[in-house]
């Protein structure tokens, strides 16, 4: 077996694992999720699992920040299509509103929010590796949108990050209730009617009054 071969093969046992992990995790909890439960719903040995990530809780660790990075990846491929300046905004920010709320309502996106819920109070660092990996990076890239937005006259946000947590609440504000933490499916034309309202009222607050144009 060739180097490459044997390297592509541990990669893909090790993604394996992590998807694994997670599905044991969020089904069982830490406390009842064995190690040999998740080397079997991996199809690997339980050796296997402990030689790629040494322990249960390491492994954990692991397979929340998979679960981060594969959520940064969706959700700043929804902020992307603010890029093209030739669109219409509102129908472009709806589009967005819309791609950020599919995001926030994947079914893995609840299962992530429910492990937290349930392991927080044991593992506090689990939200650090949230937050550094994920949430603050899509906060961060929505509100350098808004900032060049501004910049070209088609938004007013004197301060674009809190504009982006503000856009954030009013999109996903309505969904903990609606969706009762992923127990119930919320079809995607109640989500675009969401996704309306938060950017009516958004555009309202940061965009110019006529009065306000010099």
């Amino acid at each position: 077996m060739s180097g490459a071969v044997a390297a592509r093969g541990r990669i893909d046992k090790r993604q394996a694992i992590l998807n694994a992990a997670f599905t044991i995790f969020a089904r069982a909890g830490y406390a009842q999720a064995a190690v040999d439960m998740i080397a079997a719903e991996a199809g690997v040995a339980k050796a296997t699992v402990y030689s790629h990530f040494g322990d249960k809780e390491n492994l954990l660790r692991e397979a929340i920040a998979a679960s981060a990075d594969q959520a940064l990846a969706d959700n700043l491929s929804a902020i992307d299509q603010l890029a093209d300046r030739g669109t219409d905004l509102r129908a472009t920010l709806e589009g967005v509103g819309l791609r950020l709320l599919q995001c926030y309502c994947d079914d893995r996106s609840w299962a992530l929010r429910r492990l937290l819920s349930a392991e927080i109070n044991q593992f506090p660092d689990l939200l650090d590796i949230i937050h550094t990996r994920a949430a603050d990076r899509i906060t961060e890239t929505l509100a350098d949108r808004f900032a060049r937005l501004t910049v070209t006259g088609r938004l007013h946000t004197p301060d674009p990050l809190l504009a982006a947590e503000q856009f954030f609440a009013l999109l996903t504000g309505p969904m903990d209730k609606r969706a009762r933490l992923g127990t119930c499916h919320v079809p995607d034309a109640e989500l675009r009617a969401l996704s309306r309202a938060a950017v009516r009222t958004f555009l309202q607050a940061f965009t110019r009054k006529p009065t306000e144009i010099a």
